[in-house]
């Protein structure tokens, strides 16, 4: 067995070599991004978390290089935290997880949205301007319409609240195809008729109406209700244990927060006033 002060001055080696590591000079900001997500990043740059990253680098000085995988299961684990022997991480930040997310450190949420109901303009749904309008609709019409959503998301929760199952159209969350993206069933299947609406998160939802030109497609935010939760705050994340950097990356955040919701608004994102703090 080792004497004790072996293992303490081991103990406090390791502590000091890995506090040198993160406070080492950083020559680049790494993000880790999914290579086709509009409209949160893609190859192109031309996603709002690629438009934030700029902001970042800009503001730290740093070149802005990019980390890609498909976010699907094991997004983390083969970026945030993937590491070769002998090498450095290949990015250290994470610019969109839901606030509470426990696989990564997670910031202080930048922004808050909702899922949306999304239907196209002239094919008999005009008009309806909220959750409560749409479900007052004739329960008949209700129940003969197409509505498309993701699988596990809230959006099978409110049908089934709201005793409308037969009427959802589920695409799975995780897509094998690399090619496909979020905005594909509005873009796709809802412009093409295939759909009468669809319930997506709103930012994809904010994103792709702005982008549609015919048919023009309407967004409806979604107003949480008991038993059904809608609106989450988004956030940044790093790795476990990185403290100064999270702490950094949340400066950033407040610094720059008037950039961001602006960056937020030209995408089309719908936006909430955040969540107030706990006591």
């Amino acid at each position: 067995m080792k004497p004790l002060h072996a293992i303490v001055a081991g103990l406090m080696a390791a502590a000091c070599a890995a506090a040198g590591a993160q406070d080492a000079p950083r020559t680049a900001l790494k993000v880790c991004q999914d290579p086709n997500n509009l409209p949160f990043s893609n190859e192109r740059g031309e996603g709002i978390e690629n438009r934030i990253a700029e902001l970042f680098g800009k503001a730290l000085g740093l070149p802005v290089t990019y980390y890609s995988f498909p976010q699907r299961l094991g997004f983390i684990r083969n970026t945030l935290r993937f590491k070769l022997p002998g090498q450095d991480y290949p990015c250290d930040i994470v610019l969109g997880v839901p606030a509470g997310f426990e696989q990564v450190s997670v910031t202080k949420p930048y922004y808050r949205s909702t899922y949306a109901l999304v239907y196209a303009a002239g094919r008999g749904l005009d008009g309806v301007s909220s959750g409560p309008q749409f479900l007052a609709l004739d329960r008949e019409r209700l129940a003969k319409l197409r509505i498309g959503l993701y699988d596990r998301s809230p959006a099978s929760a409110w049908l089934a609240h709201h005793g409308l199952v037969d009427s959802g159209v589920p695409y799975p969350i995780m897509s094998p195809d690399p090619q496909a993206y979020p905005g594909q069933i509005l873009e796709r299947d809802l412009a093409e008729g295939r759909l009468d609406a669809a319930i997506v998160w709103g930012p994809i939802a904010g994103f792709v109406a702005q982008r549609a030109k015919s048919p023009k497609l309407v967004v409806v935010p979604l107003a949480s209700e008991p038993g059904v939760k809608f609106d989450f705050s988004m956030a940044m994340g790093v790795r476990y244990g990185e403290r100064e950097w999270k702490q950094q990356v949340e400066q950033l955040i407040e610094r720059h927060r008037a950039e961001i919701t602006a960056i937020l608004q030209s995408y089309g994102v719908p936006l909430l006033e955040p969540e107030a703090a706990s006591k």
